[in-house]
């Protein structure tokens, strides 16, 4: 493939969603694979519900996944001189015209149409119209064909066949001297020369109609493909009630956005029976020809799964630097927060296999930094009994001489208890660890003892033992 041109072109009338970074993401990864050019275009002609603030939280959501840009933003808004150029172009060809028609009789055209079980469309009744209109307000519709067929060679669908019969001729400018969609859509793929143009299929029906106008224009047409749309796991059309939201939440969820691009890439797209890809990976093996045909359902669970596996991949150190922040998110000091880096490569080997988001981490990783912890009341009746508070006891008086305080001496002073006591590891472990973090589950309990520190672990057990009946007061 020679060097492809693509776009991804927004319009700014709401948050960056996922269904749009894996279009986004396409197009991106196409660009990457064959040295080609990313180009980001915002569509902002309907003035009214674009947002600067919008425009903000696209560019933001395509830096944190690193989808660099190579040209852009391009905004529509400051085009508007040539889509008149190519507009007084097509009305010179009389390949367009002028239409009279009022919202209000165009309005009651529709609704006659779908009372009578219709097609809603334009009857062309200024096509060919001689009337004099002076002063009357007009928008530009374009003069479509009305025989035969378009045929839309889609790169990822084949073949679509589209009768020209049911287009009726679209409004290309509107009343307000502002382009439609369609139109201006075509101009700038024609003059910012894209070679591809990847899209979701809702645009499917818009292609046929925007195929003519490149014609119209004599411009080369880009070769399409519409991508599947992604679906709720109940297969409804993909809405905030089934995770979808805007990218940049997902940051702040505490999901990397290696996983992201990992997990939306495989929801249109497939290689072998691969599940798992690095960025790096991705730019050498992606293209359309492992594109998929039909919808997928969007997994919220699977994509915790998938980013799980990237966060056990990753470079504990860099894992580390994403970390810091989420620890203040869970209400921890500047003093906290701030532990030394050999510390906190420590703590994320700990909880590395554990963690499927950046937030259950942080969240994993309170116990070991705050001062006091709350035993689960559960966890407490079931494991510190009377039975081993001799053991505790002995294990924190032993633990207060181990010097340096690492896995490799505090394993033959828990072992040394153990014989003293004639426990099984098993029977020291889980009380040690309910003392130490308040539950049931941790990492290894040397882990554990290593990131609380001599001090704090031997004062937490300590404390353990003081909450642990005798056997008399018991009885």
């Amino acid at each position: 493939m020679n060097a492809p041109r693509v776009r991804f072109a927004p319009s700014p009338t709401g948050y960056l969603h996922i269904g749009g970074v894996r279009t986004a993401l396409f197009n991106w990864l196409l660009a990457r694979r064959f040295g080609g050019t990313f180009i980001l275009r915002i569509e902002d002609t309907d003035q009214s519900r674009s947002t600067d603030e919008s425009i903000q939280a696209i560019l933001r959501g395509l830096e944190w996944l690193g989808m660099n840009v190579d040209e852009g933003p391009y905004r529509q808004t400051e085009r508007l001189g040539i889509y008149r150029e190519q507009v007084d172009k097509l009305l010179a060809d009389g390949k367009a015209y002028r239409c009279f028609c009022t919202p209000e009789d165009l309005d009651e055209k529709r609704k006659i149409a779908i009372a009578n079980k219709e097609t809603p469309k334009y009857d062309g009744r200024c096509r060919d119209s001689t009337e004099s209109h002076d002063g009357q307000p007009f928008s530009i519709r374009f003069r479509s064909p009305t025989e035969g067929d378009t045929v839309v060679k889609d790169l990822i669908k084949g073949e679509v066949t589209f009768n020209n019969s049911v287009l009726d001729d679209l409004v290309i400018v509107r009343q307000d001297g502002l382009p439609t969609y369609n139109f201006s859509v075509v101009v700038d793929d024609a003059l910012m020369g894209m070679t591809h143009v990847l899209r979701g299929d809702d645009h499917l029906n818009n292609t046929p109609r925007q195929i003519h106008i490149f014609h119209a224009l004599g411009f080369p047409l880009p070769e399409f493909g519409h991508l599947p749309m992604i679906l709720g796991e109940d297969k409804s059309r993909l809405s905030k009630r089934h995770g979808a939201t805007s990218i940049t939440e997902y940051e702040d969820m505490g999901f990397l956005p290696e996983a992201m691009i990992n997990y939306l890439i495989r929801l249109g797209w497939s290689h072998g029976d691969q599940e798992i890809f690095s960025i790096q990976e991705l730019t050498e093996v992606f293209s359309l020809d492992h594109a998929m045909k039909a919808a997928a359902a969007f997994d919220p669970d699977k994509l915790s799964w998938v980013n799980s596996q990237h966060i056990q991949s990753q470079e504990p150190d860099h894992i580390a630097t994403l970390l810091r922040p989420f620890l203040g998110r869970e209400g921890m000091t500047t003093e906290e927060t701030t532990r030394d880096d050999e510390w906190m490569r420590k703590l994320v080997v700990a909880l590395q296999p554990r963690s499927r988001t950046l937030v259950e981490m942080a969240q994993s990783s309170a116990v070991y930094i705050r001062t006091d912890i709350e035993i689960d009341e559960q966890a407490k009746t079931k494991f510190l009994k009377p039975a081993i508070k001799p053991a505790l006891e002995s294990l924190a008086a032993t633990l207060q001489t181990v010097s340096p305080f690492i896995h490799d001496t505090l394993e033959p002073a828990f072992q040394s208890v153990l014989e003293k006591h004639e426990l099984k590891m098993g029977k020291l472990a889980q009380p040690v660890r309910v003392a130490l973090t308040g539950g049931t589950a941790s990492p290894g309990i040397y882990d554990v003892m290593e990131l609380l520190r001599q001090e704090k672990t031997c004062e937490r057990l300590t404390k353990a033992v003081a909450l642990i009946p005798n056997t008399q007061e018991s009885a």
